[in-house]
């Protein structure tokens, strides 16, 4: 079997900067024309320009004081090795292949209506000349651009798509939150059944083989509606569950809202218990993400005090570009991305309590605790006591809401909103959105919970078009 060469194009390595040691012990080659493109887009505050700037300095790295000699034979990156954290290590040997740049100015070997000068074009023509010219080399294009992999198929080149940031196969292998029992659970496991009430909380200890599937705060239930529990603790095959709190009812309502199908509940459930630390809601539109979360922000930090205040964010498309020359404060510069967020804050603090005066006293109240941040000045921050919303977390990378969420000082809730089937970030994809990495990252810790709604409650009008149109 050949050595294969593959050929980096500029958006990977600004999509990934550590992809150049993601290739295992293929070799990777780098055009001039994907340095260019990297200068290029190097200025500014955004996550490409950083990711450009990163990708610069680990080539400077690599190349050290290597003479011309070597960096035609090129450069080892044995340097650095990806460890389990997905960060980087230095002086840690690990088998890799070599780093090749174009040195040579090859032959135009793209057909005439395909024009040379323009960059993708340009990097394929690279691509192209390498093949059967690079020591036996099997040549392949990695690009994310699925147009430029769609020219490369029909120039006879072979591409592909970067997948190494990848976290499922198969979106439809995303972690759900909740399991169905079977029918006859009980009967295997209700005979070692212990059960006790702590502070006003009922757990029951189970063993069993099907407890060993289960992971911790998933909700289980039975398909008849009368038994749902949270797992709190897995070891080996015994598992505590606790039992869930019944919001459909308006004895526990929040915020006046109310539960309406079995994952709002668990929803609440999550969004509502001080113990955990991170929540996660998928869904489409209409399935009650935002306003269960302000629902349940409201009540925490107006009722009962838990947190100081309400952060919202959501990422701006295009993503971390400036937000442009609106007027205004950071709050009211936000604002026209926040219309979800704020339809749903009017509805939750409506009041007819003292006329038009009630009203202004009650939105006074409440500006003085919701905040609303742009997620370009997060970076550095740390918000103690905090419930923080994030909308639309499904078109910020993995590595943009690992910022996010490491902001999170001791006290602080963070609940990431959003739906992998409307992504408008380039380049990320349901299997690639940060919003997808963080729920099966965050599967199985104890102090973070996740829930996927799938019945929406907007209206009848909302239901029927989502399904038919």
């Amino acid at each position: 079997m050949s050595k294969r060469l593959f050929v980096i194009d500029s958006n990977v390595l600004m999509h990934d900067p550590t992809a150049l040691f993601r290739f295992q012990e293929h070799d990777l080659f780098i055009p001039m024309m994907v340095l260019e493109e990297l200068d290029h887009n190097k200025k500014g505050h955004s996550e490409v320009a950083r990711n450009a700037r990163q990708t610069s300095r680990f080539i400077d790295e690599l190349m050290g004081r290597a003479s011309k000699e070597e960096i035609e034979q090129g450069i080892s990156l044995d340097l650095y090795k990806l460890n389990d954290e997905e960060s980087i290590n230095r002086n840690e040997k690990n088998e890799s292949g070599r780093l090749f740049f174009q040195t040579l100015a090859y032959p135009n070997t793209l057909p005439e209506y395909l024009p040379g000068s323009l960059p993708d074009n340009n990097i394929l023509g690279t691509a192209l000349a390498l093949q059967g010219k690079f020591n036996g080399h099997s040549i392949t294009l990695v690009t994310k651009d699925i147009n430029m992999r769609i020219k490369a198929s029909i120039l006879g080149l072979h591409s592909e798509d970067y997948h190494n940031d990848k976290v499922l196969e198969d979106v439809e292998l995303l972690y759900k939150g909740s399991d169905e029992l079977e029918g006859d659970f009980w009967e295997n496991h209700g005979k070692e059944l212990d059960s006790w009430v702590e502070e006003g909380h009922t757990y029951y200890r189970l063993h069993g083989p099907e407890v060993e599937n289960w992971i911790p705060s998933q909700f289980i239930y039975t398909e008849a509606g009368d038994f749902e529990a949270i797992v709190r603790e897995i070891k080996d095959d015994t598992a505590i569950i606790e039992t869930t709190r019944d919001y459909t009812s308006q004895e526990h309502s929040v915020w006046g809202i109310q539960a309406r199908n079995r994952e709002q509940n668990f929803a609440l459930n999550l969004l509502m218990d001080p113990e955990i630390d991170f929540v996660s809601l998928l869904g489409m539109a209409g399935t009650g993400k935002t306003l269960l979360t302000l629902a349940a922000g409201l009540e925490q930090t107006l009722e009962q005090k838990r947190y100081s205040e309400i952060i919202m964010t959501r990422v701006t498309v295009p993503v971390g570009e400036d937000i442009g020359y609106l007027p205004g404060t950071e709050e009211e510069k936000m604002a026209p991305w926040m219309g979800a967020l704020m339809d749903n804050l009017e509805f939750l603090t409506d009041t007819d309590l003292g006329g038009d005066w009630g009203k202004a006293a009650t939105q006074d109240l409440i500006s003085k605790r919701i905040k609303i941040r742009s997620v370009n000045f997060m970076r550095g921050r740390t918000f103690l006591n905090r419930f923080i919303i994030i909308d639309e977390a499904q078109n910020l990378t993995s590595k943009q809401l690992k910022t996010l969420i490491t902001r999170a000082g001791p006290g602080t809730k963070v609940v990431c909103l959003g739906n992998i089937a409307q992504i408008d970030t380039p380049y990320l994809s349901e299997t690639t959105s940060g919003l997808t990495y963080v729920v099966d990252r965050f599967k199985g810790w104890n102090h973070s919970g996740h829930i996927t709604l799938v019945r929406g409650e907007r209206s009848r009008l909302a239901d029927y078009s989502s399904e038919a149109l």
